[in-house]
């Protein structure tokens, strides 16, 4: 496939083609981070539909959280996917997590949210 013609422009239309296993590990943290996005949605959608002996408040809010965080994921994702492309592309030193840590921060939000909901 010509490069011209690969989505996305700001990706492919710069630099040169880096050697295709760092492109494949790239695309393979991106996939991961897409099945954490899914998963940290499941998990706030399963807080809403089951019935789990939380304090509504606090499962609601959990759930919130959870939901959220599985944007943020998602958006991480792609962001990081075009960030350490562009970087391998160019030569560049590869990007650091921008995210990594406000999706840890905001699991264990979640799950203390769930906690203290048990025992009010």
């Amino acid at each position: 496939m010509s490069t011209d013609t690969r989505f996305p422009q700001s990706v492919y239309g710069t630099g040169s083609e880096p050697d295709p296993r760092f492109s494949l590990a790239n695309e393979r943290t991106y996939l991961a981070w897409v099945r954490t996005s899914l998963a940290l949605f499941a998990a706030g959608v399963a807080l809403e539909a089951l019935e789990v002996p939380v304090a509504p408040g606090f499962r609601a809010g959990s759930a919130a959280v959870f939901v959220g965080l599985g944007f943020i994921a998602a958006v991480q994702s792609w962001v990081g996917w075009m960030r350490t492309e562009r970087a391998l592309r160019e030569g560049r030193s590869l990007p650091g997590s921008s995210i990594g840590i406000v999706v840890v921060s905001g699991v264990a939000v979640g799950m203390l949210l769930l906690v203290a909901g048990m025992f009010v």
